[in-house]
């Protein structure tokens, strides 16, 4: 039976990720940044729970050694743990983007560089990193989750390259827009750090808060991603990305297809 930890599994695509897995009969190890939330996973059937903020070195150690110690392998990370910070860049302080950066890209890559010499004793093993179609093309208002998530980008394919004689495999998911509390605590994330009233952006921000956005285009559930990455654990020799969701396929043609200033026109209406 093929194994799988899996950070940031308390609610959306984590949560939805697990669950799935655990039908599709792998052994998922699901883990929660908070104490509070261990519970109530262990209630919804999940037979391996554990807390692990991945900004804590120590806390990605210990599960490690736990699932060594039961399975002596680990045949799957999947780095899904990360948030969005919503707000202008103009707006956001240095130690708000540092924060940003803690949980979506250093915490990635402690998990990541913790985990590769497992996977080097073991011969094998599949590292699949969370970006998103903002690792792709950038937004307007989220340019702390934009940076992020190509730091994210750029790590994945360095580490590729560092990994070509060996077989194990770093691999991205360019996720599109998928139901979950996501936008909802960008917005919180927005109300606790921007000085709204403040900002030259004042009415955009007024404008967004007050936007329930209940209909996104392109959006998709998150068992869209749960059947990515059961793909991908079924799969000999994965690729090194995935798109995920309509929006991502269309916003990387376009990416790819218009000069960097029409391509700006038609983000800014997004």
């Amino acid at each position: 039976m093929q194994n799988i930890v899996i950070t940031g599994c308390s609610t959306g695509i984590g949560l939805a990720t697990a669950k799935y897995l655990q039908e599709q009969g792998i052994k998922v190890y699901a883990t929660v940044k908070q104490e509070k939330d261990v519970a109530p996973l262990k209630e919804m059937g999940f037979n391996k729970v554990m807390k692990l903020d991945v900004c804590n070195s120590d806390e990605i150690t210990q599960v490690i050694n736990t699932v060594m110690t039961e399975d002596n392998k680990i045949d799957i990370w999947f780095n899904n743990a990360g948030f969005g910070q919503a707000g202008a860049l103009e707006d956001i302080s240095t130690a708000v983007l540092r924060e940003q950066f803690e949980t979506n890209v250093f915490g990635l890559h402690e998990c990541t560089r913790q985990i590769i010499p497992i996977m080097r004793k073991q011969g094998y093993g599949k590292i699949i990193q969370h970006s998103s179609v903002l690792g792709i093309v950038s937004l307007f208002g989220r340019g702390a989750y934009n940076a992020s998530k190509y730091a994210i980008e750029g790590l994945t394919d360095t580490l590729r390259l560092e990994l070509k004689d060996t077989n194990i495999y770093p691999i991205l998911l360019n996720t599109g827009p998928i139901t979950s509390s996501f936008r909802k605590n960008a917005m919180q994330r927005l109300k606790d750090n921007v000085e709204i009233d403040a900002s030259i952006f004042k009415a955009y921000y007024k404008k967004n808060l007050a936007t329930k956005k209940s209909k996104v285009p392109f959006n998709e559930e998150a068992i869209s991603v749960a059947k990515v990455v059961h793909k991908i654990i079924l799969t000999k020799k994965p690729k090194p990305r995935y798109y995920i969701t309509k929006a991502t396929y269309l916003l990387g043609y376009l990416k790819r297809m218009l000069s960097t200033s029409l391509l700006d026109k038609i983000l800014n209406k997004i």
